[in-house]
């Protein structure tokens, strides 16, 4: 069974419920995108929400995806970058915890914090002060970074920096990996459709995105979105919320229902997704059997605050996932 690798930036998510959408224009975030912000924005909100509870969780796009492989004993691997600091602790020794191979590096700036709010209606937007998650650099990746694994899970937030992005994939595509990406925000779409369009068509063997991800990266409506993709990679996957997802390999056109639960918090549903979506892959299973797989997984993560789920949750899952397996 082939292995799984992920790489992106490495976050602690710090988040918070707020009541309304007008809290986000007062601190100058985008609802629903994730905004890059510097040390005195992440000060000025963490000042903001001092008396706010705010729940401390490891986050990144990627890991969330190898953590929740990682649960379901997969035994993947992390590739990031840590501060040297009680948050990039608490970042490794969960994915120590959880069975991943910790392939973390480590530098002197503090460990990125992604400020998370979430609200009423369970969207979530992201104030992210990457610190040490941007100080990864190309020289960083050597060539056995990847070594004993065959498919490689990348961030589609990596590409706001290029020479690095593009390292990873030469890297993944030199050893004969195959590679993911997911596409991470419409915004960073938006700003970078002909690079993500290069690497898509040159290096990429599934992807990953939402609707709005999807629209900015071809301007077209979800299914005729999903046929272009297609085209460009040999798998699909575009995701629309509660009406699930449709996935199209060559000809072979799916869409597979969400699950029907009270959302609280969108936050790391399309990572989770992936990571069922892959358990699936890695199997041989049908695009139909990913899918629903991926919204097992996806139907959970939203079901509570934050991108952990409780022990006799995933035990729960397992269970379901036995059952789609078995059908």
């Amino acid at each position: 069974m082939d292995k799984i690798i992920g790489i992106g930036n490495a976050l602690v998510d710090a988040l918070a419920l707020v009541d309304n959408e007008s809290i986000l224009k007062e601190i100058g975030l985008y609802k629903g995108g994730m905004q890059l912000i510097g040390p005195d924005m992440l000060a000025s909100i963490n000042e903001k929400f001092a008396n706010t509870p705010r729940r401390i969780t490891t986050g990144g796009a990627a890991c969330n995806t190898m953590m929740a492989l990682a649960q379901l004993d997969m035994k993947p691997g992390v590739v990031g970058m840590i501060g040297r600091d009680r948050f990039g602790t608490l970042f490794k020794q969960s994915f120590i915890e959880a069975g991943a191979d910790v392939r973390l590096q480590e530098c002197d700036l503090p460990t990125g914090v992604a400020s998370t709010f979430i609200t009423p209606d369970g969207q979530r937007t992201f104030g992210t002060c990457l610190g040490a998650a941007g100080n990864m650099k190309p020289e960083d990746l050597t060539d056995d970074i990847f070594k004993g694994y065959d498919i490689l899970f990348v961030e589609g937030y990596l590409v706001q920096d290029h020479s690095l992005i593009s390292r990873i994939l030469e890297i993944g595509k030199a050893a004969g990996m195959r590679i993911c990406l997911d596409m991470a925000s419409y915004n960073i779409v938006e700003h970078d459709r002909d690079f993500l369009q290069h690497i898509v068509d040159r290096y990429v063997d599934i992807v990953f995105a939402n609707e709005d991800e999807a629209y900015a990266f071809t301007q077209l409506p979800e299914q005729d979105a999903v046929a272009d993709l297609a085209r460009r990679c040999e798998v699909a996957v575009v995701k629309v919320g509660a009406r699930g997802a449709y996935i199209r390999q060559g000809y072979e056109q799916v869409h597979v229902p969400a699950k029907d639960v009270h959302v609280i918090d969108t936050n790391a549903a399309g990572d989770y997704f992936a990571a069922g979506f892959l358990y699936g892959h890695v199997r041989g299973c049908s695009l139909e059997t990913c899918g629903r797989i991926g919204a097992e997984l996806s139907g959970n993560i939203i079901q509570v605050v934050g991108t952990k789920l409780e022990p006799e949750v995933w035990d729960e899952i397992k269970l379901n996932i036995k059952a789609i397996l078995s059908e």
